[in-house]
């Protein structure tokens, strides 16, 4: 999100109605753990339909503390994709599991429902879906998959907030659903995430965990078990809140955005754009590029850089990472991953972005690629 790029990836938009929450909470005696807190979650758990709402310190927390609420540690198997941010695999390694990678799909860029039903074995514990710069993956069959085999489904809907699938709210398909609030996101609270889940065993086992496993039992807090210190403070709550009131008007300003950049860049022949879809929460516009240009992906982001136009190559597939080489994993494993992410380049995409700045992103693409012919 640098400011040296005249368009940046990436922009926070607070306004005045954040700046005061976050003002009130200066002013007032609870900095952590107090009523802000409480109320972000509510309205949180209101809004996705699901019995409760644990705000957390990030999504990375969301993903560890689900992982640890269902049990998942040394000897299991957790099944998640490549083609993610770091975050996921691992909240999989802090929790002692094994991630198990399984494929994506080209167009979904999210995980393959058939490549998972060969993947699940005696010891997969959980298996963690990824909804991808806030497109669903293939939520309904991927549950059911998951359900007939007795396997629990968490949701890394980090990017998806207020993302939908038939009106049913993404992070409530499987057993917990984690979202995260980094600065990039479609709302933020600077850091700070949220796990979701319909059941109270679970949500009261995350609360535990979040807060050094301690419980108040009558007395001080007695600690039953080993936890972290995950919690979500009052400032980040009220900033964050403050954003989800705003969640609907931003979810909108951004399918504008990507409209502008589907009229704009329809003329550039062979390039693959992310579907307009009404329930879409859009996190970032990943392009794909055609075939014959992918190995030029990187030549394309230094010319719009020249330009003073950011972008990003997301994701780097895991799997060839230096720091999960134990894995086991080799070049050519994941060859779906592989293709998508060596032809993917997001474009920027901010709230403040205007129809002007889409277009001149969108002719600064079309006359590189005029070039490549």
């Amino acid at each position: 999100m640098s400011e040296t790029f005249r368009i940046p990836l990436a922009r926070p938009d607070v306004g005045v109605a954040e700046k005061a929450a976050v003002a009130a909470v200066l002013e007032s005696p609870n900095l952590s753990r107090g009523p802000v807190l409480t109320a972000f979650e509510q309205d949180f758990r209101h809004r996705l339909g699901c019995g409760h709402a644990i705000g957390l310190s990030s999504g990375t927390a969301a993903l560890h503390l689900a992982l640890l609420a269902l049990k998942a540690g040394p000897g299991d198997e957790v099944i998640t994709v490549p083609y993610t941010v770091p975050a996921t695999v691992n909240a999989i390694l802090a929790a002692g599991a094994r991630p198990v990678l399984v494929d994506i799909e080209a167009e979904s860029r999210a995980l393959d429902p058939a490549r998972l039903e060969t993947a699940i074995g005696e010891r997969s514990r959980a298996v963690i879906v990824v909804h991808p710069f806030g497109q669903a993956a293939a939520i309904g069959d991927l549950s059911r998959r998951c359900r007939d085999r007795g396997v629990a489904l968490i949701e890394d809907a980090c990017e998806a907030p207020g993302g939908t699938v038939n009106g049913k709210a993404l992070g409530t398909f499987g057993a917990v659903g984690c979202f995260g609030f980094y600065p990039n996101k479609q709302m933020t609270s600077g850091e700070g995430g949220m796990a979701v889940t319909a059941d109270a065993g679970l949500a009261d086992r995350i609360r535990l965990l979040a807060n050094h496993g301690r419980r108040m039992n009558g007395r001080w807090l007695d600690q039953v078990a080993v936890g972290f210190n995950y919690r979500l403070s009052e400032l980040s709550a009220a900033l964050g809140r403050a954003q989800f009131q705003r969640l609907d008007q931003i979810l909108e300003t951004r399918r504008r955005l990507a409209g502008w950049y589907h009229e704009a860049l329809a003329v550039v022949a062979g390039l693959a754009l992310p579907p307009l879809n009404a329930e879409t929460s859009w996190f970032a516009f990943v392009i794909g590029l055609p075939e014959r240009l992918a190995a030029r992906r990187d030549a394309l982001a230094a010319h719009l850089a020249k330009h003073g136009i950011q972008t990003g190559r997301y994701f780097a597939p895991l799997h060839l990472q230096p720091g999960l080489e134990h894995l086991g994993y080799r070049p050519g494993d994941f060859p779906v991953a592989e293709s998508v992410a060596a032809a993917s380049l997001a474009l920027p995409f901010f709230n403040a972005m205007t129809k002007i700045e889409v277009a001149e992103v969108a002719e600064r693409i079309h006359a590189w690629v005029a070039r490549q012919a």
